[in-house]
């Protein structure tokens, strides 16, 4: 007979290394308060374009133009904002994946199979879905890409306004499956919405992309060296047909991100500190501002149902995305011999895969590209992510709530750090000093509260003596 295996089977989104969970945390800080303003300009831009005294000029904002004609950037505020601004949310996106690449879960082929694989059918199933949806219906394909996307921003703002203490692991995946979510969603950008190629344009971009690598590789320091040759990167991408936030892109995964001896961060863990808050924080609102003002009237939503396009939308996101997302991390656990932390049950991960149906930002920038030139079926589908996303919203925060006293118990035990050093508890369970540390602060509880016994033994000792004192048997009532 064959001697079964003694190895210890891996666990499917277990605890986090502890370098990676201070990461993680840092990352989700700022996402969160960047997802609190992109819930705020989202509500803004709906009231700004729905009262009646203030649409026409939410319309006129909008589509002001401004840029150099002669450089073919003579381009609306909204242009600006979604080929513009979105490629620094897309550069902080490109940071993120060559992190996660060199030095996070996705470094370990093992560990990096259950996002890649969780956001491929988070991605596929919802595309499917559209897919039938208009095949049946009768409705256009061409928006097929639009409920494949997820905006990690708005769903850890959705996090923070419900309060889930949500345990670290189950975070990391959120942010992982985004991350991977992202680069597909560029790749599908870039081969899918691609104008007509204008070949000298897209040779200058590369030339200058070429640069901006030799001059990481030379250790070339100084922003002023590196934004101006980004800026004409991006007005070259843009000027090639390609989408410009793949310029984007591409400059965060040429930065270094894993550490040299003697650093205390990566260069691209420095910039990426630095770039983040400006991208979650300015970036992704102010493209949400430009983006989100579509007409939410009684009719309007009622017409999302009876559009096949509109339909497949609300239902890619909501349906296809939760089943997607679950089915490929289920699949993924079944066939590499992985199982579910213990602490963990698939609720869990079904929950956060309805959360992952929040679509907002890039599937109102897929959406605006697979229509384009149809302002009025641009709205609608527009009106179907927001719609879509707050549904899922829902569904995610209905499940998350029923397991939220779960959640607190782990997170308190991830956080606990009795021994006052700084660090969670849990990370230093087979540390001997991490015990000697523990077992000299019980002591000194102990030698205080035999102090505090002693003085309260004395006290009633002297008040037992004096006459007429409480301890006498004729003390009364006055």
């Amino acid at each position: 007979m064959t001697a079964p295996r003694s190895s210890t089977p891996r666990k499917v989104l277990g605890r986090l290394s502890l370098p990676e969970r201070t990461y993680v945390a840092d990352a989700l800080r700022t996402e969160t308060v960047g997802g609190v303003l992109l819930l705020a300009a989202a509500v803004t831009a709906l009231l700004w374009a729905n009262i009646p005294a203030l649409g026409d000029s939410y319309g006129s904002v909008a589509h002001f133009k401004l840029g150099p004609a002669a450089l073919g950037l003579d381009l609306s505020l909204a242009h600006w904002a979604a080929d513009g601004l979105l490629a620094i949310f897309f550069f902080v996106a490109g940071i993120e994946l060559k992190r996660e690449l060199v030095a996070g879960d996705l470094r370990d082929p093992k560990a990096a199979a259950l996002p890649v694989v969780a956001a491929l059918c988070g991605m596929a199933v919802p595309a499917l879905v559209y897919t039938v949806t208009n095949v049946t219906g009768g409705g256009s394909l061409a928006g097929w890409a639009v409920p494949t996307a997820t905006d990690i921003a708005f769903a850890l703002a959705v996090l923070a306004v419900i309060g889930t203490s949500l345990p670290s692991a189950l975070r990391a995946f959120l942010l992982t499956l985004a991350v991977v979510d992202d680069l597909f969603a560029i790749l599908i950008i870039a081969v899918f919405f691609t104008a007509d190629l204008n070949f000298a344009a897209l040779g200058g971009a590369v030339v200058g992309l070429g640069v901006f690598w030799l001059l990481l590789r030379k250790g070339v320091r100084g922003w002023y060296v590196y934004v101006p040759l980004a800026l004409v990167v991006w007005a070259l991408m843009y000027n090639s047909g390609v989408h410009a936030t793949v310029a984007g892109v591409a400059m965060g995964l040429m930065l270094r991100c894993h550490r040299k001896e003697g650093e205390s961060h990566s260069p691209g863990e420095h910039i990426e500190h630095l770039v983040r808050p400006l991208s979650a924080g300015l970036v992704v609102p102010l493209f949400a501002l430009f983006s989100a003002g579509v007409s939410v009237s009684g009719g309007a939503l009622a017409d999302v149902f009876a559009s096949p396009e509109t339909l497949g939308v609300v239902l890619g996101l909501v349906v296809g995305k939760a089943l997607g997302i679950f089915g490929g991390t289920w699949l993924t656990a079944r066939f590499t011999r992985a199982s579910l932390s213990d602490d963990l049950a698939w609720a869990d991960v079904f929950a956060v895969a309805s959360l992952a149906g929040i679509g907002f930002t890039v599937s109102l920038l897929i959406g605006e590209l697979a229509f384009a030139g149809d302002e009025t079926m641009t709205n609608e589908v527009k009106a179907a992510v927001l719609l879509g996303s707050l549904i899922a919203a829902i569904l995610a925060t209905v499940l998350l709530k029923i397991r939220n006293a779960k959640y607190r118990r782990l997170w308190e035990d991830e956080e606990r750090d009795e021994d006052l050093d700084g660090i969670p508890d849990i990370y230093e369970e087979d540390d001997p000093a991490y015990h000697l540390r523990l077992a000299a602060r019980y002591e000194a509880k102990a030698a205080e509260h035999r102090r505090i016994a002693q003085e309260k033994a004395a006290a009633r000792h002297e008040l037992a003596e004096v006459p007429g004192g409480a301890g006498e048997d004729h003390d009364g009532p006055a």
